[in-house]
Protein backbone atom coordinates (compact mmCIF):
# COMPACT_ATOMS: atom_id res chain seq x y z
CA UNK A 1 0.00 0.00 0.00
CA UNK A 2 1.47 3.68 -0.99
CA UNK A 3 0.43 4.98 2.79
CA UNK A 4 2.50 2.10 4.13
CA UNK A 5 5.52 3.77 1.89
CA UNK A 6 5.52 6.94 3.89
CA UNK A 7 5.59 5.37 7.38
CA UNK A 8 8.29 3.71 6.18
CA UNK A 9 10.75 6.39 4.76
CA UNK A 10 10.19 5.71 1.02
CA UNK A 11 9.36 7.28 -2.04
CA UNK A 12 5.62 7.23 -2.40
CA UNK A 13 3.41 8.75 -5.03
CA UNK A 14 0.81 11.30 -3.82
CA UNK A 15 -1.50 11.10 -6.15
CA UNK A 16 -2.71 7.72 -5.83
CA UNK A 17 -6.37 7.20 -5.39
CA UNK A 18 -5.45 5.24 -1.99
CA UNK A 19 -3.81 8.43 -0.81
CA UNK A 20 -5.97 10.87 -2.48
CA UNK A 21 -8.91 9.11 -1.16
CA UNK A 22 -7.72 10.36 2.47
CA UNK A 23 -6.77 13.71 1.97
CA UNK A 24 -10.42 14.52 0.29
CA UNK A 25 -12.28 13.46 3.56
CA UNK A 26 -9.63 15.88 5.39
CA UNK A 27 -10.27 18.68 2.98
CA UNK A 28 -14.13 18.76 2.67
CA UNK A 29 -14.03 18.51 6.21
CA UNK A 30 -11.82 21.28 6.96
CA UNK A 31 -14.07 23.29 4.33
CA UNK A 32 -17.19 22.31 6.28
CA UNK A 33 -15.16 23.58 9.36
CA UNK A 34 -13.67 26.60 7.82
CA UNK A 35 -17.30 27.55 6.58
CA UNK A 36 -19.13 27.82 10.35
CA UNK A 37 -19.85 30.08 12.69
CA UNK A 38 -16.98 29.96 15.91
CA UNK A 39 -20.13 29.98 18.43
CA UNK A 40 -21.50 26.56 16.59
CA UNK A 41 -21.31 24.07 19.39
CA UNK A 42 -21.02 21.51 16.69
CA UNK A 43 -17.96 23.11 14.89
CA UNK A 44 -14.72 21.63 17.10
CA UNK A 45 -15.94 17.81 17.00
CA UNK A 46 -15.45 18.04 13.00
CA UNK A 47 -11.48 17.78 14.05
CA UNK A 48 -12.29 14.52 15.43
CA UNK A 49 -13.76 12.92 11.96
CA UNK A 50 -11.02 13.18 10.61
CA UNK A 51 -7.82 13.35 12.96
CA UNK A 52 -5.15 10.70 14.02
CA UNK A 53 -5.91 11.89 17.64
CA UNK A 54 -6.38 14.72 19.80
CA UNK A 55 -6.82 15.37 23.30
CA UNK A 56 -10.25 16.30 25.06
CA UNK A 57 -9.85 19.87 25.43
CA UNK A 58 -8.63 22.04 22.40
CA UNK A 59 -9.05 24.77 19.92
CA UNK A 60 -9.04 25.97 16.59
CA UNK A 61 -9.66 29.66 15.48
CA UNK A 62 -9.81 28.55 11.66
CA UNK A 63 -9.29 29.06 8.94
CA UNK A 64 -7.30 25.59 8.68
CA UNK A 65 -6.10 23.06 6.14
CA UNK A 66 -4.84 19.54 6.82
CA UNK A 67 -3.72 17.35 3.96
CA UNK A 68 -4.52 13.92 5.64
CA UNK A 69 -5.74 14.55 8.81
CA UNK A 70 -5.03 10.81 10.06
CA UNK A 71 -1.06 11.40 10.07
CA UNK A 72 -1.36 13.77 12.85
CA UNK A 73 -1.53 13.44 16.40
CA UNK A 74 -2.47 15.90 19.00
CA UNK A 75 -2.20 16.03 23.07
CA UNK A 76 -4.19 17.59 25.37
CA UNK A 77 -5.03 21.35 25.54
CA UNK A 78 -4.08 22.47 22.13
CA UNK A 79 -4.20 25.79 20.75
CA UNK A 80 -4.09 27.41 17.36
CA UNK A 81 -4.94 30.66 15.86
CA UNK A 82 -5.65 31.66 12.21
CA UNK A 83 -4.77 30.07 9.34
CA UNK A 84 -3.17 26.49 10.44
CA UNK A 85 -1.79 24.65 7.41
CA UNK A 86 -0.86 21.22 8.59
CA UNK A 87 0.88 18.65 5.44
CA UNK A 88 0.95 16.00 7.48
CA UNK A 89 1.98 13.58 4.49
CA UNK A 90 4.56 12.45 7.13
CA UNK A 91 3.40 11.56 10.83
CA UNK A 92 3.22 15.07 13.11
CA UNK A 93 3.15 14.37 16.82
CA UNK A 94 2.28 17.68 19.09
CA UNK A 95 2.54 16.91 22.54
CA UNK A 96 0.65 18.72 25.52
CA UNK A 97 0.19 22.34 26.20
CA UNK A 98 1.16 23.34 22.60
CA UNK A 99 0.06 26.66 21.48
CA UNK A 100 0.15 27.90 17.72
CA UNK A 101 0.16 31.40 16.87
CA UNK A 102 -1.77 33.01 13.16
CA UNK A 103 -0.45 31.41 10.17
CA UNK A 104 1.66 28.39 11.04
CA UNK A 105 2.27 25.95 8.95
CA UNK A 106 3.95 22.32 9.90
CA UNK A 107 5.42 21.08 6.24
CA UNK A 108 5.75 17.37 7.03
CA UNK A 109 6.82 16.44 3.09
CA UNK A 110 8.82 16.94 0.72
CA UNK A 111 10.32 15.91 -2.94
CA UNK A 112 13.59 14.92 -4.11
CA UNK A 113 15.83 17.59 -5.65
CA UNK A 114 16.52 15.84 -9.13
CA UNK A 115 13.81 16.71 -11.38
CA UNK A 116 13.43 13.07 -12.83
CA UNK A 117 13.39 11.51 -9.56
CA UNK A 118 10.58 14.29 -8.42
CA UNK A 119 8.13 14.00 -11.63
CA UNK A 120 9.39 11.13 -14.02
CA UNK A 121 9.55 7.86 -12.21
CA UNK A 122 6.73 5.60 -14.02
CA UNK A 123 5.45 2.71 -12.07
CA UNK A 124 4.51 -0.38 -13.85
CA UNK A 125 0.57 0.84 -14.89
CA UNK A 126 2.75 3.77 -16.78
CA UNK A 127 1.49 5.93 -14.52
CA UNK A 128 4.12 9.07 -13.77
CA UNK A 129 4.89 9.79 -10.29
CA UNK A 130 4.86 12.93 -8.66
CA UNK A 131 7.74 11.56 -5.77
CA UNK A 132 7.36 12.75 -2.18
CA UNK A 133 8.54 11.50 0.92
CA UNK A 134 8.54 12.39 4.58
CA UNK A 135 10.29 11.88 8.04
CA UNK A 136 7.86 13.57 9.97
CA UNK A 137 7.25 16.29 12.77
CA UNK A 138 7.72 16.02 16.41
CA UNK A 139 6.70 18.64 18.66
CA UNK A 140 7.20 18.40 22.59
CA UNK A 141 5.30 19.61 25.57
CA UNK A 142 4.30 23.65 26.50
CA UNK A 143 5.46 24.80 23.00
CA UNK A 144 4.59 28.24 21.79
CA UNK A 145 4.96 28.82 18.07
CA UNK A 146 4.55 32.43 17.52
CA UNK A 147 3.07 33.96 14.12
CA UNK A 148 4.01 33.12 10.81
CA UNK A 149 6.43 30.14 11.52
CA UNK A 150 6.80 27.85 9.31
CA UNK A 151 8.74 24.00 10.15
CA UNK A 152 10.17 22.07 7.99
CA UNK A 153 9.85 18.34 7.25
CA UNK A 154 12.13 15.63 9.70
CA UNK A 155 12.81 18.74 12.67
CA UNK A 156 11.93 18.15 16.05
CA UNK A 157 11.21 20.78 18.77
CA UNK A 158 11.78 20.21 22.17
CA UNK A 159 9.49 20.98 25.31
CA UNK A 160 9.66 24.09 26.66
CA UNK A 161 10.20 25.63 23.68
CA UNK A 162 9.59 29.07 22.04
CA UNK A 163 9.73 29.53 18.18
CA UNK A 164 10.07 33.59 17.13
CA UNK A 165 7.68 35.09 14.67
CA UNK A 166 8.36 34.68 10.97
CA UNK A 167 11.17 31.33 11.80
CA UNK A 168 11.99 29.22 9.73
CA UNK A 169 12.89 25.91 11.38
CA UNK A 170 14.96 23.51 9.70
CA UNK A 171 17.10 22.26 12.28
CA UNK A 172 16.05 20.55 16.05
CA UNK A 173 15.76 22.50 18.57
CA UNK A 174 16.35 21.16 22.01
CA UNK A 175 14.33 21.77 25.05
CA UNK A 176 13.74 25.02 26.87
CA UNK A 177 15.25 26.91 24.45
CA UNK A 178 13.95 30.56 22.54
CA UNK A 179 14.60 30.08 19.31
CA UNK A 180 13.80 32.52 15.89
CA UNK A 181 15.62 33.49 12.31
CA UNK A 182 15.79 32.17 9.01
CA UNK A 183 16.57 29.61 9.30
CA UNK A 184 15.79 29.05 13.16
CA UNK A 185 18.52 28.94 15.94
CA UNK A 186 18.52 28.38 19.14
CA UNK A 187 19.15 31.66 21.08
CA UNK A 188 19.24 31.36 25.01
CA UNK A 189 17.32 29.26 27.37
CA UNK A 190 14.43 30.38 28.39
CA UNK A 191 14.96 31.36 32.86
CA UNK A 192 13.02 32.78 35.44
CA UNK A 193 14.49 36.19 34.54
CA UNK A 194 12.29 35.63 31.60
CA UNK A 195 9.30 35.93 34.36
CA UNK A 196 6.14 38.25 33.45
CA UNK A 197 4.24 37.59 37.43
CA UNK A 198 5.21 41.42 38.02
CA UNK A 199 2.46 42.09 34.96
CA UNK A 200 -0.16 40.60 36.87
Amino acid sequence: MEEDKIFKGKLFDARKKELKDIKHKAHKLCQKFNSMDEYDENRLEIIKEFIGSIGEKYYFQGPIQFNYGTHTYIGENFFANFNTVIMDDGKITIGDNVMFGPNVSLMATNHPLIPEERIFMKYDDGHVSMSEYAKGITIGNNVWIACNVVVIDGVHIGNNVVIGAGSVVTKDIEDNYLAYGNPCKSIRKITEKDSKKDLL
